[in-house]
Order: structure tokens, then C-alpha cells, then sequence
């Protein structure tokens, strides 16, 4: 959107439009910059999803989508691309930060993203990412923190990593009223007690705990939990045994639903980046913005950029009155300097004023 323009009612109050002393106001006009908010809406307005929309897609067995986002720009696609859930997930951290790993990510940048991916979205049912430090001390800690990321993020829940150990803080959050999805299998933000990021649930004891964590969230209040780089068998039968959706990244299709971090399945990224063997690259988002990139440059640098479609009209009669008083000025100002150097040297400089006075006899 570049451009509103808007009118005025062509009458003034009290007299019909038909009045001889009738009058159209000026035209006003509110120009966008180019970095215009929120552009186009969707053709197909949607209603905003809920917790009862999720529900409702999970007894019909239908799949939920969900896909991260770290800013306006990447939730206002994931918006109008239909995207039942948005997570502002903390691999932010990484994707939008250039961090090593989650667990740098702080409170105050996680509500700072969650506000702008907020901003954009209309129809989804967006997820906080609750970061590293801000909810394992204790459940009234978490519950602060899930309260922040509600009033302050403006997002409609949060998640969390962790299975039984958090039971007690999942409980005490949703008990507030604050709509949890609860995060097991790989967490990222205990990798380094995992001994890196690999697969859970490959062995029996393995799967066995997984199932123990599953219910145990379920049990605590969580309205959907994350299940990630688990066997596809494991999570499809976790899936069945519980009575809320599961959400896969690395687990199959036999989840409920499934996300993908925007960035790694768009593509936006540099040749010969490592991505995770469940990631499937969709599109090629760093190849087209070098293409679009290089072809600027060079149009700058040649002059072919901007064209005369890209600029602002001027009539040439304006243009040729500024023209006149500008050389006119140049003119004056030449001759003010001629005629300064025209005075003999060592002459202490006078006023003009005094120099036009007539001579006085003492």
C-alpha cells in the first residue's frame, strides 16, 4: 500500500451537497514510505484460530500446521499463508541473532520478537518461546515469566521444555489461565546434558520415559506438547495414547501436527549450511535475494537505476524558474565577490551604509 487518499465529504454540515454554497474541501493525502505496514490483506479473511480450533482440527484428524517466526515480515507471510499456529520459537537465537545456540537467548529479546511477529498476525495462534533461565528455578517463576510473555509479547501461549520435572510449573502456569504447549524429547536448551542433539526415544527405556513425559504434561494441563527427533513408530504411538495433539519436528507423520523453523525450509540461507535430516527445503529464498541483490548493484553502478518511471514528475516550467533564480543568485553572488576584491589592500573594511554617506565638513 503506497498511498491512501483520502476525501472529504463534498458538503458542509447542515446544507445538502445541491446547496450553491456548497464547497469540496482540499484533497488529503497520506503517503506511505516504502517500508508501508502491513500492505495488502488477505483476500480470504480468516477467522482467528483458538484453542477450540486446534482441538477441532485434532478430532477431525487433521493435521495443524505450524512455522516459526522471528519478525514482522516472516509472520505476516506465515499469516496469510493459512499457518494454523506461528511459534516464536528460541532458535531465533541462531536464525535471527547469529548466536551459538539457544540457551544465550535473553527474556527482553524474546518479547521483543514475539511483539513484532504479534504485529502481523491476525489469524494464527501464536506460541512464545520461554527461554533458558526463566522457568526451571521454580513454578512461580515460570508463571512469571508466562505472564510476561503474555502482556508484554503479545502472544496467546507458551512453550516450554521439559517433561515430569515440569509437571508442577506447566500446572501452575495453566492454572492462571496462560494456554501452555509443553516441549519433550530433544530440547535444545539441555543439549549439552543430552550430549548434543540426538535422537531420544531409540531405546525401550528411552521411548518408555518419553511416554511417561507425554502423559505427564497432558496430565499438568498442556493443551498440545512438541514432540522432536523422535523415532516416526515411537511418536505415532505416544500420539495414540494421549488425549491432546502432538506436534512433530524430526518425529514423522503419524503427529498431529507438524513445524519447521521458517528459515530452514524456505531456504534463506547461505550454500552449504548444515540443516537436520527431517528438514525438507521448500524453497530458495538466499538464492533469489542474491539474485535480486546483485542485479541492484549493478543497475546503481551502471546508472540504469533509478529509470525515470522511479522518480518524482516536475513541470518544466517550475523547474526552469528555479533554474533562473539559482543561476540569478550565482550571478549576484560573483559579483559581490568581484567587486570585494576590487577594494585596494590594507583599506580597513567600512560598512557599505557609511561608504554611501555624504562628505561632511569638519
Amino acid at each position: 500500500m503506497n498511498m491512501h487518499t483520502l476525501r472529504t465529504a463534498s458538503r458542509i454540515a447542515g446544507r445538502p451537497a445541491s446547496s450553491p454554497s456548497h464547497c469540496i474541501l482540499p484533497v488529503m493525502q497520506v503517503r506511505w514510505s516504502s517500508h508501508s505496514p502491513l500492505g495488502t490483506p488477505p483476500a480470504n479473511a480468516r477467522k482467528p484460530v483458538t484453542i477450540n480450533t486446534l482441538q477441532s482440527l485434532y478430532r477431525k484428524n487433521e493435521p495443524i500446521t505450524m512455522i516459526t517466526a522471528h519478525d514482522f515480515p516472516s509472520a505476516h507471510v506465515a499469516d496469510h499463508a493459512g499457518m494454523d499456529m506461528i511459534l516464536v520459537g528460541d532458535s531465533l537465537a541462531m536464525v535471527a541473532l547469529g548466536m551459538e545456540d539457544t540457551s544465550e537467548v535473553l527474556m527482553e529479546e524474546m518479547l521483543l520478537h514475539c511483539r513484532s511477529v504479534a504485529r502481523a498476525t491476525n489469524g494464527a495462534f501464536t506460541v512464545g518461546d520461554l527461554p533458558m533461565g526463566t522457568y526451571e528455578i521454580s513454578p512461580e517463576q515460570g508463571l512469571a515469566s508466562a505472564i510476561r510473555m503474555i502482556k508484554e509479547g503479545r502472544v496467546k501461549s507458551v512453550k516450554l521444555e521439559g517433561g515430569k520435572e515440569m509437571a508442577p510449573t506447566i500446572s501452575k502456569i495453566t492454572s492462571a489461565g496462560i494456554p501452555v504447549l509443553a516441549h519433550i524429547g530433544l530440547t535444545p536448551q539441555r543439549q549439552n546434558a543430552l550430549g548434543g542433539f540426538r535422537v531420544q526415544g531409540k531405546s525401550t527405556a528411552s521411548a518408555l520415559n518419553l511416554l511417561q513425559d507425554a502423559k505427564a504434561v497432558q496430565e499438568a494441563g498442556a493443551y498440545a506438547v512438541v514432540l522432536e527427533a523422535v523415532p516416526a513408530e515411537v511418536a505415532a504411538l505416544v500420539t495414540k495414547k494421549l488425549s491432546i495433539p502432538t506436534i512433530g519436528i524430526g518425529a514423522g507423520n503419524g503427529c498431529s501436527g507438524q513445524v519447521l523453523v521458517q528459515v530452514d525450509m524456505m531456504g534463506n540461507f547461505p550454500p552449504g549450511r548444515f540443516l537436520p535430516k527431517f528438514v525438507k527445503q521448500y524453497g530458495n529464498i538466499w538464492a533469489e535475494a542474491m539474485r535480486a541483490m546483485q542485479e541492484y548493484k549493478a543497475e546503481v553502478k551502471s546508472r540504469a537505476y533509478p529509470a525515470p518511471e522511479h522518480t518524482y514528475p516536475m513541470s518544466k516550467e517550475i523547474f526552469s524558474e528555479f533554474e533562473r533564480q539559482i543561476e540569478g543568485k550565482r550571478e549576484d553572488f560573483q559579483a559581490e565577490q568581484e567587486h570585494k576584491a576590487e577594494k585596494p589592500e590594507g583599506k580597513p573594511a567600512v560598512p557599505e551604509i557609511f561608504e554611501k554617506l555624504p562628505n561632511v565638513p569638519s
